[in-house]
């Protein structure tokens, strides 16, 4: 499943599959209990594919973010916990994005994009390279 239909909704813990939508919003299901629940436009809600987290040079996709942390946890789950203390979670991702803005890219958003790495680690979404595959893809149809 590709980020564009996994969905951060305000004021709700953890990460949403976008099932259908309606005409007042949309159905999601929590990746955390599997419990479906309705959204209004009124919601601030997030595209997983439309994050980007800024560095001194550019905006990297999240995509890309989730990536590394998979190269770098070889597959695995991240190494250390969403609840760590500022410190080590600001070490963590230094590793993981070295070049990343520390005046832009808060420690609350880098205890959001761990524990999201692991929600979709645990329910098996952990191919993040998916989105720039299609891209390619398509590039390659149009130039033939």
């Amino acid at each position: 499943m590709a980020l564009d239909k996994i969905l951060s909704i305000g004021g709700k813990p953890g990460l949403y599959k976008l099932l259908t939508q309606t005409r007042s919003g949309f159905v999601g299901e929590s990746l955390i209990d599997g419990k479906r629940v309705t959204v209004s436009l009124r919601n601030n809600v997030s595209v997983l594919s439309e994050i980007a987290i800024y560095t001194l040079e550019e905006e990297v996709p999240l995509g890309e973010v989730f990536q590394k942390i998979k190269e770098k946890e070889k597959g695995a789950k991240t190494s250390i916990g969403h609840k760590e203390d500022k410190l080590k979670l600001e070490e963590y991702f230094f590793e993981v994005l070295p070049n990343y803005d520390e005046d832009r890219v808060y420690p609350s958003d880098i205890k959001k994009i761990i524990q999201w790495y692991n929600i979709l680690h645990e329910n098996g979404i952990t191919d993040f390279s998916e989105d720039k595959k299609s891209e390619k893809t398509k590039v390659s149809d149009e130039e033939e």
